[in-house]
């Protein structure tokens, strides 16, 4: 970054409110490249893609149920941990046509019960297709793990429950697994995606089943409960992080009704995209980690959840996507944060723990570095900080959501918006947030333009207040990497669950995604 260019950004951070309303965005061409052209003085247009009839929308004219819904409504409670009335796992986080999933399942009350198979999408506003039903099997209540004394690991040993060998039939997508006592009282889940790694759609939508898992505390049963944060107190209070686990497993149910942290950030998105028949297929983080999926035959990869915990395979698969012109597009905020290591389970399977140690020693770095944050970690002499890859990167936790203040409203994303400079989108910026780091590596050459430059209030100890960037980085090969730079983004196309703040639901948010799309898949 030029002296120039630091000293605005150092400005901007640094100047609140004043500094948001002095301060006029343009592309910012970063060290390797050539001189930017000037500014354009009309909207540059967005030519709508023609999506028409596809795949994605006969599958979502079929018939939807909401039967995959957990607790109001008259469906059943979830399960509680402490209870266990009814959890379980699957045998892996991605499954293949013609290849079989296993789930391990524990009633407490030893009931039969019943599994059904759901793939999520909009099925008018249902939100989600019955694809199949077990028999009813015979529930039995199950041993629950010890964590590891040396690095927390909870792991289970549970018996195959039921199998489900993959029809050849079922499109790609994520899917729930919903299992329910006989006397309909209890539900829980488990999500899975089903690949489709032939079919080159215009879309991939990665779902972040790693950062799952980290923020995954089951058992939350006042004891035994560890993820890559906190842990239980000897007075079942949730302590701090030196009680958290250094290891996390695949092989244990999610906490509670079984739905990851933020799940809805990934549905939301889903739902809306598959409503519009966008093409569309699906993989899991560990799909990149494992390069089952080659990121190079998509137009652009989408992650729209909160995408935090990222293994070297990730980032090998999303640098080959962009390398390979293809463009990447993260829907919150947070993103490519913590460096995380799979390792085998202790029968052998590959990739079914995941290590953390953060700021704690590691004890067994491999060739990517310890397991710390990335900007940590050094490589070829340089930082090998998310805002290489990204553009901006994490700054701070939003302490109450704060508004978007939208800039450069000529550019493309805002086109049909009606959205002029300075104009603000309400609680769109919250939970995390991003900014550019003027001290950390910037993508080589490649230009970014700040579309929207809005303060909050950091609730770390300092509480400073701060800056949130949503920002486009262009790439000299012609990729595109858009990041949101809010929790709230994603948050604002989700129309099934229902919102604690009817506000999130923003129109001027679900055209720039349109707008989004539309130019990455042209």
């Amino acid at each position: 970054m030029s002296k120039r260019s630091r000293r605005a950004v150092l400005g901007l951070i640094g100047a609140g409110t004043a500094g948001v309303a002095g301060y006029a965005f343009k592309d910012e061409l970063l060290p390797g490249g050539d001189k930017l052209p000037e500014a354009a003085e009309k909207p540059v247009p967005v030519e709508p893609v023609a999506v028409g009839p596809s795949l994605i929308t006969d599958e979502n004219k079929l018939a939807g149920s909401d039967d995959w819904r957990i607790g109001g409504g008259g469906h059943p409670k979830a399960s509680s941990d402490r209870a266990c009335q009814i959890q379980g796992y699957a045998s892996a986080t991605s499954v293949g046509h013609g290849e079989t999933i296993d789930f391990h399942v524990s009633v407490g009350s030893g009931q039969r019960y019943k599994i059904a198979v759901f793939r999520v999408g909009d099925y008018g506003g249902k939100g989600a297709r019955l694809r199949v039903t077990s028999r009813s099997l015979q529930g039995k209540r199950r041993p629950l793990p010890k964590p590891d004394p040396a690095t927390g690991a909870l792991v289970c040993d549970w018996p195959v429950s039921w199998s489900l060998r993959i029809p050849s039939g079922w499109i790609s997508g994520l899917y729930q697994a919903v299992f329910t006592t006989a006397d309909g009282k209890y539900r829980s889940c488990t999500p899975f995606v089903v690949r489709e790694p032939d079919r080159a759609s215009d879309l991939l939508v990665v779902l972040p089943f790693t950062t799952y898992q980290a923020y995954n505390m089951w058992p939350k049963d006042k004891r035994n409960g560890k993820n890559l944060y906190r842990g239980y107190t000897k007075k079942g209070e949730i302590g701090g992080t030196e009680l958290r686990a250094f290891k996390v497993s695949f092989d244990r149910p999610y906490a509670g009704s079984g739905v990851p942290n933020w799940l809805q950030l990934d549905t939301g998105f889903i739902r809306w995209a598959e409503r519009a028949g966008r093409d569309v297929t699906y993989a899991s983080s560990l799909d990149l980690h494992e390069g089952t999926v080659d990121t190079s035959k998509y137009k652009a990869i989408y992650f729209p959840g909160h995408d935090e915990y990222w293994s070297k395979g990730m980032m090998d698969s999303a640098k080959k996507a962009v390398s390979a012109g293809r463009h990447l597009a993260f829907l919150a905020s947070n993103n490519v944060y913590f460096h995380v290591r799979m390792e085998k389970s202790a029968d052998g399977r590959a990739n079914r723990l995941m290590a953390c140690y953060k700021s704690s020693p590691d004890p067994t770095p491999d060739k990517a570095g310890r397991t710390s944050r990335w900007r940590e970690i050094t490589g070829d002499d340089q930082r090998l900080a998310e805002q290489q890859l990204l553009g901006i990167q994490f700054n701070g936790i939003v302490q109450t959501p704060a508004p978007m203040i939208v800039r450069e409203t000529r550019h493309w994303l805002w086109a049909g918006t009606g959205l002029r400079d300075g104009d603000k989108l309400p609680k769109m910026v919250g939970v995390e947030a991003d900014s550019v780091d003027p001290e950390a590596p910037n993508p080589p050459g490649a230009r970014r333009t700040l579309l929207a430059e809005s303060p909050y209030h950091d609730s770390r100890p300092l509480k400073k207040r701060t800056i949130q960037h949503t920002a486009v980085t262009e790439y000299p090969n012609g990729a595109m990497v858009f990041v949101a730079g809010t929790f709230h983004w994603a948050l604002a196309l989700n129309d099934v669950e229902d919102l604690e703040d009817p506000e999130l639901h923003n129109k001027h948010i679900r055209k720039a995604t349109e707008n989004l799309v539309d130019r990455m898949v042209r």
